[in-house]
């Protein structure tokens, strides 16, 4: 049995070492011994603890396994990366880091490795659908809309977190960008909200995020962008705190300590993000890719709403994340895709053959994407 090596143990890493154990030797390693105790306890994983900020920690820890999956967050993403890319092993990354992955495309195909980054929900399978039309039609027009939210709201922040605090709080800090007339438009986080129905959700607030990551660079599409859902109210209230400073990551003297507003934003929220255990909550996601397809105007809507499962107790998020990742995978450890340096999801989907594999993995567990298509003319 193939052995894979999954850093990182929080809220995703778990369901991707669970899912992973039906077909592979899994270890999981992080430094929080709790979430180590659940995998071990639980489902009967090998784990190790870690501390996945040392290089030599992080090369120990892949040394013998056939692949690797990076879920750590996303500050620490790209060092991560780049050691296990060191270590000379394939690996599917979710840590959704800041900085640029094609940085690494030399490096990696150097030392012969495929590197399938930004590879969870959105980013992610919104890649996976882009790259696969893309390759189908002359697409003018690419749109993601998504959010995890809880079903019961509650004051003040209507939100609970379901992957790390601080890089739920990046969605609302780093500049936001997209593509307009195939010009490179940069808005601040937050920026031009609209309020959207969905059928199962209900009306949400959407808002520029900067999720389009590596389609601005792979994909060449005229018009293209990715919003944040969330409940209507979070943009008024984010811009306060934004304004206000507490996302700062300039460290400032309090009675002699040099802290990072940032750091203890993060320390404040977790406790009111929190999911408690068993609380339900839902992924909602909209991919529009319109364009022209054998000389008709045509645009392709894929809708998924996914929630909460009650018997894996896994949460949505978790699910539509960690199960890409895990379709991924069993793609590569499949052979099915082979292409040596830095991959985004979309390179993935362009293959019918993986588009077509992914969907019934997700399908498989339950996560189904709701294909429309709309002749506009």
């Amino acid at each position: 049995m193939k052995k894979v090596s999954v850093l990182g143990a929080g809220m995703v890493g778990k369901a991707i070492a669970i899912d992973l154990q039906k077909s592979f030797e899994v270890t999981s390693y992080d430094i929080n011994e709790d979430n180590l105790k659940f995998l071990s306890e639980k489902h009967g994983i090998k784990t190790k603890k870690a501390d996945l900020s040392v290089a030599e920690e992080i090369r120990s820890a892949v040394k013998g396994s056939d692949f690797v999956v990076c879920a750590v967050p996303g500050f620490m993403g790209f060092e991560t990366l780049k050691q296990i890319i060191k270590a000379g092993k394939n690996v599917v990354d979710i840590s959704f880091f800041p900085e640029d992955a094609f940085e690494l495309d030399e490096f990696a195909k150097a030392n012969n490795v495929t590197a399938v980054v930004d590879c969870g929900v959105a980013p992610g399978m919104g890649n996976v659908i882009c790259g696969y039309h893309n390759e189908r039609m002359q697409m003018t027009d690419y749109k993601c809309f998504v959010g995890g939210l809880p079903f019961k709201r509650e004051w003040p922040f209507d939100y609970k977190a379901v992957f790390s605090p601080i890089d739920v709080i990046e969605e609302y800090t780093r500049p936001a960008r997209y593509i307009q007339n195939n010009e490179l438009v940069v808005r601040e986080a937050l920026s031009e909200p609209e309020l959207i129905n969905f059928e199962q959700a209900g009306t949400l607030e959407a808002f520029n995020s900067d999720g389009l990551r590596s389609l601005m660079k792979t994909m060449k599409i005229p018009n293209m962008i990715e919003k944040t859902l969330r409940y209507p109210g979070t943009v008024e209230y984010m811009k306060v705190l934004r304004a206000c400073g507490f996302f700062d990551k300039t460290e400032v003297d309090v009675k002699g300590n040099q802290i990072r507003p940032l750091d203890l934003t993060a320390k404040l929220l977790f406790p009111k993000w929190e999911l408690k255990k068993g609380e339900k909550e839902f992924t909602v996601m909209q991919i529009c890719c319109e364009g022209k397809e054998n000389d008709k105007e045509i645009k392709y809507i894929y809708d998924l709403f996914d929630v909460y499962n009650d018997k894996t107790e896994t949460t949505s998020m978790a699910r539509t994340t960690g199960y890409t990742c895990t379709a991924v995978v069993n793609l590569l450890s499949e052979g099915l895709y082979t292409q040596k340096g830095i991959s985004p999801p979309e390179f993935v989907g362009m293959s019918e053959k993986n588009f077509k594999f992914i969907l019934k993995y997700l399908s498989e567990r339950g996560i189904d994407y709701k294909m429309k298509k709309v002749i506009l003319n």
